[in-house]
């Protein structure tokens, strides 16, 4: 078999993430307890407020308490103290303290996908957010070379591509995220692979875009992954 290089995603592949800033949200609108909108509707206003934060100040667990902190001075109906802020802040840095939840099968498909390619941890967020939860995990022995970036596009991936001297037509991309893990990596003209998961982060959802040199592949679950390679 050809060794491959394999660009493996973090959050929500290889351990849960979005379930607890899900909890994190639920909280915050218990906290809220606005009078009219729904949780979905206060969702729709939050996801405005990081789709623009997003863009500049990345990801991970604080910019989150930063966004409910602005969704909150938004929709409070209650003069705002700097009690309430904090609170709001403190859902927010709980997830940090959260357990690193392998998710099934992990551990044993790295074991031997590592034993017949390369692999790289390729991941996005906050750096020392995302390498403590990579040291939590146990799973950094099973990768090569590990890259955080603070966006996951079409130029992360050429850059990685570039750095690392890899073949493209060699190079699978395999995550749950059609934005940054799918789409991004077939336009920049390597394989991918996408490995569902139910709570994937709903700005991480978009539409496929299966077309160029580059192969595409889904799978049910991440230990599905020995079948292919």
């Amino acid at each position: 078999m050809q060794r491959l290089n394999l660009l493996i995603d973090a959050d929500d592949t290889l351990w849960e993430n979005n379930i607890y800033f899900e909890k994190a949200f639920d909280d915050f609108c218990d906290f809220l307890n606005h009078s009219s909108l729904s949780p979905p509707q206060v969702r729709e206003v939050l996801n405005e407020i990081e789709l623009v934060n997003a863009k500049l100040h990345g990801y991970g667990s604080r910019n989150f308490g930063r966004n409910l902190q602005q969704a909150y001075q938004h929709l409070a109906e209650r003069h705002i103290q700097e009690d309430d802020l904090q609170h709001v802040m403190s859902l927010a840095e709980r997830i940090l303290e959260q357990p690193i939840e392998i998710i099934d099968g992990v551990p044993d498909t790295l074991a031997h996908l590592s034993s017949r390619h390369q692999l790289t941890l390729f991941t996005k967020g906050h750096p020392e957010e995302q390498r403590m939860k990579i040291d939590r995990s146990g799973l950094g022995e099973y990768f090569a070379h590990t890259a955080i970036v603070k966006e996951k596009d079409a130029a992360a991936y050429v850059g990685l591509v570039g750095e690392r001297a890899l073949a493209s037509l060699a190079t699978w991309m395999i995550g749950n995220s059609p934005k940054s893990d799918i789409n991004p990596a077939l336009e920049a003209g390597l394989n991918a692979v996408l490995v569902p998961h139910a709570h994937t982060w709903v700005l991480e959802r978009q539409d496929l875009k299966v077309s160029g040199n580059g192969r595409f592949l889904q799978v049910e679950k991440f230990s599905d992954l020995t079948l292919h390679f």
